[in-house]
């Protein structure tokens, strides 16, 4: 992983930059930094915002069907880099090159049409998801200090230096 940060001399207590090398070609390709969900669901952190309460990461979606069913707490932005994806209870479909907002407190179902081989969006992400059944009930949840924690799991697992994984905290 290339990520740097660069001291600010703007204020002492001011987080530093975080610039991350190519992020659209050999950042994608190393798949020791995708932190696996499941079997065919795996996401690349970018950014773990830990004091504002959001993050930025990659989603790699290698299977069709229905991904999850979520309610949002805070706005989702989406902008897709391959593949396409579109919410069951939406008429609108996010293709490669699209951008998506998604509005604070929405439920709806991620879907991967049967066509597509492997799916990549770029999702920013305030506050969490919750996961629901088909009747709202909640399954489970997401956000930043979960991603955090998956992703510190994974990559102590493979041994890589946790600094790596500390500049993309903020």
């Amino acid at each position: 992983m290339n990520a740097q940060s660069v001291t600010t001399h703007n204020m002492p207590t001011m987080a530093p930059d975080l610039v991350l090398l190519g992020v659209l070609s050999h950042y994608l390709e190393d798949d020791n930094l995708w932190v696996p969900t499941s079997e065919s669901v795996s996401f690349k952190p970018i950014l773990l915002n830990t004091t504002h309460g959001y993050y930025i990461n990659l989603l790699r979606v290698k299977k069709s069907g229905i991904l999850s069913r979520h309610r949002h707490t805070g706005a989702v932005h989406a902008f897709v880099l391959k593949g396409r994806w579109y919410y069951l209870e939406h008429d609108w479909v996010a293709e490669q090159g699209s951008f998506a907002y998604e509005p604070p407190g929405e439920t709806h179902t991620l879907f991967v049409p049967e066509d597509v081989d492997e799916m990549i969006t770029l999702f920013t992400v305030q506050g969490g998801y919750t996961y629901v059944d088909p009747y709202g009930k909640a399954t489970g949840y997401e956000d930043v200090f979960t991603k955090l924690a998956a992703t510190q799991a994974h990559y102590g697992k493979l041994g890589l230096n946790p600094s790596e994984l500390e500049k993309m905290i903020r």
